[in-house]
């Protein structure tokens, strides 16, 4: 798997062997990055669920200031640590293996773009979404997006609202803004 754009356009990204991992499609990535635009520039950028990182380093490729990762997966964790140092961009990187619900609770600042890819089998992450929103790491200026698989179930929870729903294939990318906590 290649990055698409950015400084670091054409440098390949690993995965640990005999990982299950389900990268987002490289159409998918190119579609979410033109819809966010010069939006990632600067940004902090957190990638829930990050298997590959694929997501991650492309913000990071793209003029992101950082991006955490969270893996649940430590073998998968480390390759994300690796990677980071193989791109150079390890100063820029933070990796957390736990799970997401829990990592949230360790975070501290604002982000700017939030991408939440859980294997397809989970449901929505209200929980971690939730933690987020009630840290105040995440606001209404923050993008949030939740990859699912066609025909899954959106993300619906009280506080957060669909602005937009992208399909490319059988991905979906559900847009989602936070009201902020006095809004809610």
């Amino acid at each position: 798997m290649r990055l698409s754009g950015g400084e670091l356009r054409s440098r390949v990204i690993r995965s640990p062997r005999g990982s299950e991992i389900r990268p987002t499609p490289g159409r998918v990535k190119e579609a979410l990055f033109s819809i966010l635009g010069d939006a990632i520039d600067r940004a902090r950028v957190l990638d829930l669920f990050a298997g590959t990182g694929a997501i991650g380093f492309e913000a990071l490729s793209r003029g992101a200031a950082h991006a955490t990762f969270v893996e649940l997966h430590a073998p998968t964790a480390q390759a994300i640590r690796h990677t980071a140092a193989e791109l150079g961009v390890e100063g820029r990187a933070t990796v957390l293996c736990a799970p997401a619900e829990k990592a949230v609770t360790r975070l501290s600042g604002r982000f700017d773009f939030v991408y939440a890819d859980p294997p397809y089998a989970f449901p929505p992450p209200h929980l971690t979404f939730a933690t987020l929103r009630t840290r105040k790491t995440i606001d209404a200026a923050t993008t949030l997006v939740y990859e699912r698989r066609e025909g899954a179930p959106p993300f619906e929870l009280p506080g957060f609202a669909t602005v937009r729903d992208a399909r490319y294939g059988e991905v979906m990318l559900q847009f989602l803004r936070v009201a902020s906590i006095a809004d809610a």
